[in-house]
């Protein structure tokens, strides 16, 4: 299976959108690795600590257990400093969400989301 590709909608008007600054986040972009054995991704969001973004993922895209994808953005302001929160596909097909992490978007280059552990460098 080849990496799944993900545009990420502009979140400015929400108040979420990520600050272009230091790192890979300000190229526009970082990497989501889902290094789990049997979970699938179906939703990110992001927050600055006043209100959510809607799923990035968007509502069909999904990554798979050993796939990764490309978060792009295209903000030039906003916080560096976000929550970032993942929700995967339960068993009877609804999302479970994780618990909510904080995250340097500026300087996340990439994202690791194991079966115990998410963290970024």
């Amino acid at each position: 299976m080849k990496p799944l590709t993900l545009i990420l909608p502009v979140l400015a008007a929400m108040g979420t959108a990520p600050a272009l600054a230091q790192g890979t986040g300000s190229e526009g972009y970082f990497e989501l690795y889902n290094n789990t054995e049997g979970n699938v991704v179906i939703s990110f969001y992001t927050s600055d600590g006043e209100t959510w973004s809607e799923n990035w993922l968007g509502d069909e895209a999904q990554i798979m257990p050993g796939q990764s994808g490309t978060a792009e953005f295209f903000a030039d302001t906003g916080a560096c400093d976000q929550f970032f929160q993942v929700g995967w596909l339960g068993q009877d097909g609804t999302e479970v969400l994780d618990e909510v992490i904080s995250i340097d978007i500026c300087e996340a280059s990439n994202v690791y989301l194991d079966d115990n552990e998410i963290y970024y460098d």
